[in-house]
């Protein structure tokens, strides 16, 4: 189970704020380009699941990951999740042509044909894609992953937490964006469900 601290940025005025007051506890920048994929009758997403090939920009290989199940709660996001990696011409040849994927030698690929009954016949369709900069920082003993998400309709900011104490990293990260006053919300989509929504986050109201 995978549990992650997600607070949405208010803009990229305010992405640009955190970024600048973190900015001597950076480690790394990573590109990345996220690939999603279910049956033609949906067989992944009508069980809450979702299979994920992410392109990580000077790597060479490519991530191909499971989520099921997902909630997302007053910023708190919980998922089952399962991840391998997947040589990139093989991941490459997958995206150019949807009927490899099933034929992939991969551990999660059959893990999906087993678990949802999905055969070679009825085979995967790439739902689309969009692009995440992610940069990394390492404060007060966390990692924290400050996102700029760019979908075909607009582009979304965010700052993660992956943490087994999620209320209490919360509550350290509210403190510290308060005291900045850079405005945030309690993340309410993931990036995935926002992706299939076609639209922006409505509705939130950005502290302080």
């Amino acid at each position: 189970m995978e549990v992650e601290v997600k607070l949405r940025l208010r803009d990229a005025t305010a992405h640009r704020q955190l970024t600048t007051v973190l900015s001597p506890f950076f480690i790394k920048t990573l590109h990345q380009q996220n690939y999603f994929f279910d049956t033609p009758t949906n067989t992944l997403s009508s069980r809450l699941s979702v299979l994920r090939l992410s392109f990580p920009d000077e790597e060479a290989h490519c991530d191909v990951s499971l989520k099921s199940k997902p909630t997302l709660v007053d910023g708190v996001c919980r998922v089952e999740k399962d991840t391998e990696e997947l040589d990139l011409c093989i991941a490459r040849g997958c995206v150019e042509d949807t009927a490899r994927l099933a034929k992939t030698e991969s551990r999660i690929v059959k893990r999906v044909k087993d678990e949802f009954g999905v055969g070679e016949e009825a085979g995967f369709v790439c739902l689309g894609w969009f692009k995440n900069k992610k940069t990394v920082f390492y404060w007060e003993k966390l990692r924290l992953e400050v996102d700029e998400t760019t979908y075909d309709f607009g582009t979304c900011y965010e700052i993660e937490c992956e943490n087994e104490d999620p209320d209490g990293v919360k509550r350290l990260l509210e403190e510290f964006l308060k005291e900045n006053g850079i405005p945030y919300s309690y993340s309410n989509m993931t990036k995935f469900d926002v992706f299939r929504s076609g639209q922006l986050p409505k509705g939130s109201e950005f502290e302080p």
